[in-house]
């Protein structure tokens, strides 16, 4: 294959890389999250990263994000979420409703 040929793969790939997203670190340990709330930038794709320090399988999920994923006991996990409109959006750990709950809050620029 000829190199011309791959300069558009190539653009697309650094494209993709160029744009950083926010990742947002958070932490699953005796049914509760940590932290329980953060802030994001309104309009902007980011990620979630959990990671589960409970004793049992978890699940991840958000009616306002449209996400839902399982976690095993000492396991990782990423998720894609927004653009977001200004506002508060809750998570939850599905298993455990009552005790595992949380906000991301979008805010403008």
């Amino acid at each position: 294959m000829r190199l011309s040929h791959l300069l558009p793969f190539c653009l697309i790939f650094l494209s993709c890389t160029a744009n950083a997203q926010t990742v947002v670190q958070l932490t699953l340990k005796d049914h509760h999250f940590t932290p329980d709330h953060v802030e994001v930038p309104a309009g902007e794709r980011f990620f979630i990263e959990l990671e589960n320090q409970d004793d049992t399988t978890d699940e991840f999920e958000s009616y306002d994000m449209k996400f839902e994923k399982i976690i095993v006991s000492g396991g990782k996990i990423r998720v894609h979420a927004g653009p977001l409109h200004p506002g508060t959006y809750t998570f939850f750990d599905d298993y455990h409703p009552d005790q595992a709950r949380g906000t991301v809050t979008a805010v403008g620029k």
